[in-house]
C-alpha cells in the first residue's frame, strides 16, 4: 500500500504563469484583450496568483498592467503578479528602470528571476558570483521596502545544484534573507526526473530556511510528476500553466497538478466547487489562445473519459468506475462512449442511452452494432462524428423526420485565364463556383442556386438558401471546421475520401461525416447530414408564418416535429 501523503499545508500557493511563461509557446500570441479575458477565467478557476507578464519589457505587457490597475478585471480569488529580472549589473535597484516598472505596475506581488547556476552567472550575465548575490539581495529588499510581496524564481536551479550545490543554495539563502516570501526552484531546461527533483528539493529545504516553490518544464514529459515530487519533498508553492502552454514542450499543466493534489492527496486548494468548472475553463482559455485543446489531456481532455473497447463498455455497464480513476463530473467532464469498428453491443447500448434511446433489446443492439462496423469498414468514423451516429441510429429505428428530400444537386466551377488555377493566376482573381440544388422541404419544391468561393462553400450556400424558406433557423447554421482524409492511399486522385464537417448554430457544435469516391460527394453527404442534425435539434420555431404555405399531403410541419 502506498505511503500516505503529508497533511495539506495551511497556506499553499497555486501560481499560474499562463500569461507570461505560457505565452512563450511557439505560435501563441496574446493581445491585451486576450490576456484580460484569460485573467478573468483564471480568477474564476480560483488560482491564488496570476503572473501577468513583464511590465516595461514590451508595450503589450505594460498596457495590460495599466488596464488591470484601472480595474479592467476585478479579481476575486487571485493576486496579480508582475514579472521581472534582478537589477542590472553595477546598478542600484532603486535606479534600474526595469525594477521601477515592477514597482510601478501596481501589482501587489513581484516575481523576479535570478541566476542560480554559477556558469550562467559568469557566462550569460558576465559578472561575478558575488555581484549576482548582491543583485538578488538589492532587488528583493528594494521591492519589499516599496510594499510589494516578492517571490524569486531561481533559474536553472536544478542544473546549477548538480554542478555547484553550495552556490545554488547560497542564492536561495540570499533571496530568503533579503525578504523573498517564496524561493521557487526552476527546472528551466526541463531535464529533471522525479527522484532527482525530490532529492534536491529535500536537500534545499534541509539546508535553508526558505519557503520553497517549484517551476517545472516538460521536456522529459515529467513536469507534473516533478511538481508532485517537489511537493512531497517540502515545496508549498506550485507554478504551472493551464493546458501546459510554454516554450518547447511546455510547462507543468496546472489543472493536472491541482486536480492531483485535490483529488488524490485530499488537499482543498481551490475555492469550493471550482474544480468542477475546470474542463469548461480550460477549454475557454484554449478558445482565447486559439490553440486547440488536446483531446488526450488528463482530467479535462475530450478523451480523458472516453471508452472505445467493447470489453471496457461491458464492464462500465456494471460499474463506470471499473475503467475510470475518478468520476468525470468532479472536474466538469463527461464519460464518452465511442462508437467504432472496435465497438461491441455494450458500447452501442451505452451510447444509445446517452442519446436517449432504449437499446436494451439485444437483437436490435446487435443489428445496429453490425451496421456501425459495416459503415466503419467502408471508411466512416463515428467516434469523431457523434451527430452522424445519432442520425444512423434514428434511421435504423425509423425515428428520423423527413425535413427535406433532395432530388438532385450539381456543382459547376469555372476558372478564367489569369485567375486562380491558371498559370500566373493569383488567389482572389476571377473564378466562379456555383451549385444548383433541387429539393422539397415542407411540401414545397425548389430549385436554388448558391455561389461560393469554393465547392464546399457553394454547396453550403445552395443548401441553406433552399431550406431557408421552410426553416428560417438554418440561417444560424455555419461551418466551423472542415477536414479531409484520403482513406486508400496509393490510389491517387481516385482514392476514397472521408470528410468531417463541424457545424454550429451559435449554441452548440456538432460533427458529421461523409465518405465518397471524390471529395465533393463526401462533402455533400457530411453537409446535408449537418443540416439534418441541426434541424432535428433546433428549438421549435413559431409555425404561424408558414401555416398558409403550400404543403404536400402528409408533409411534416414544425408543429408536428415538436411531438417527434
Amino acid at each position: 500500500m502506498a505511503a500516505q501523503p503529508r497533511p495539506v499545508p495551511t497556506d499553499f500557493h497555486v501560481f499560474d504563469t499562463t500569461l507570461r511563461d505560457g505565452s512563450q509557446q511557439e505560435g501563441l500570441n496574446l493581445s491585451v484583450a486576450d490576456k484580460l479575458a484569460i485573467t478573468a477565467l483564471l480568477d474564476e478557476l480560483g488560482v491564488g496568483f496570476v503572473e501577468g507578464g513583464w511590465p516595461g519589457a514590451n508595450p503589450a505587457d505594460t498596457a495590460y498592467f495599466a488596464a488591470m490597475a484601472d480595474g479592467a478585471v476585478r479579481l476575486k480569488n487571485a493576486q496579480l503578479v508582475s514579472f521581472g529580472f534582478t537589477r542590472r549589473v553595477g546598478m542600484r535597484a532603486a535606479d534600474d528602470p526595469l525594477t521601477a516598472a515592477l514597482r510601478d505596475s501596481r501589482a501587489p506581488v513581484a516575481c523576479i528571476v535570478a541566476k542560480s547556476h554559477d556558469r550562467h552567472v559568469e557566462q550569460a550575465l558576465r559578472t561575478t558570483l558575488e555581484e549576482n548575490l548582491a543583485m538578488v539581495a538589492d532587488t528583493v529588499s528594494h521591492l519589499r521596502s516599496e510594499g510589494q510581496r516578492v517571490f524569486v524564481d531561481c533559474e536553472h536551479f536544478f542544473d546549477g545544484y548538480r554542478e555547484n550545490p553550495a552556490y545554488a543554495l547560497e542564492v536561495v539563502r540570499t533571496a530568503a534573507e533579503a525578504g523573498a516570501e517564496v524561493v521557487v526552484l526552476c527546472d528551466t531546461n526541463g531535464g529533471m526526473l522525479p527522484p532527482w527533483v525530490g532529492e534536491i528539493v529535500a536537500g534545499t529545504a534541509a539546508a535553508t530556511s526558505a519557503r520553497l516553490g517549484i517551476h517545472a518544464h516538460n521536456d522529459t514529459g515529467c513536469a507534473v510528476a516533478n511538481t508532485l515530487a517537489a511537493v512531497d519533498a517540502g515545496a508549498t508553492h506550485v507554478q504551472g500553466t493551464v493546458n501546459g502552454y510554454g516554450e518547447r514542450t511546455g510547462n507543468a499543466e496546472l489543472v493536472s497538478v491541482v486536480a492531483n493534489l485535490e483529488l488524490k492527496y485530499g488537499w482543498p486548494l481551490l475555492p469550493e466547487g471550482s474544480l468542477r468548472e475546470a474542463t469548461r475553463l480550460a477549454h475557454a482559455i484554449a478558445e482565447v489562445t486559439n490553440v486547440p485543446p488536446s483531446a488526450r489531456q488528463p482530467y479535462v481532455g475530450m478523451s480523458s473519459f472516453a471508452h472505445k473497447a467493447g470489453l471496457h463498455a461491458s464492464a462500465i455497464k456494471v460499474d463506470p468506475n471499473l475503467y475510470q480513476h475518478i468520476d468525470p463530473a468532479v472536474v466538469g467532464n463527461d464519460m464518452r462512449m465511442l462508437v467504432s469498428d472496435m465497438a461491441g453491443r455494450a458500447n452501442i447500448q451505452i451510447k444509445g442511452s446517452e442519446l436517449g434511446f432504449d437499446l436494451s433489446d439485444r437483437d436490435l443492439a446487435a443489428r445496429i452494432t453490425d451496421k456501425v462496423k459495416e459503415r466503419e469498414a467502408a471508411g466512416y468514423t463515428y467516434e469523431a462524428a457523434d451527430a452522424s451516429f445519432e442520425l444512423l441510429l434514428r434511421r435504423e429505428l425509423d425515428q428520423l423526420p423527413a425535413y427535406f428530400d433532395v432530388h438532385s444537386w450539381r456543382l459547376f466551377t469555372q476558372g478564367h485565364p489569369g485567375g486562380e488555377g491558371f498559370p500566373g493566376g493569383r488567389a482572389g482573381d476571377d473564378s466562379d463556383t456555383e451549385c444548383t440544388v433541387k429539393l422539397t422541404a415542407r411540401g414545397v419544391s425548389q430549385r436554388v442556386v448558391g455561389e461560393g468561393n469554393g465547392p464546399v462553400n457553394a454547396l453550403d450556400a445552395a443548401l441553406q438558401n433552399a431550406l431557408l424558406h421552410a426553416y428560417p433557423v438554418v440561417e444560424d447554421f455555419g461551418l466551423t471546421d472542415y477536414r479531409v482524409r484520403i482513406l486508400d492511399q496509393g490510389h491517387g486522385t481516385d482514392a476514397t475520401v472521408r470528410v468531417l464537417i463541424q457545424t454550429t448554430d451559435g449554441r452548440r457544435l456538432w460533427t458529421t461525416v461523409g465518405v465518397g469516391q471524390n471529395v465533393i460527394e463526401a462533402s455533400w453527404e457530411a453537409l446535408s447530414d449537418a443540416y439534418l442534425f441541426g434541424l432535428l435539434h433546433a428549438e421549435a420555431a413559431d409555425p404561424a408564418p408558414h401555416e398558409q404555405s403550400e404543403q404536400a399531403p402528409g408533409s411534416t410541419t414544425l408543429r408536428d416535429l415538436e411531438h417527434v
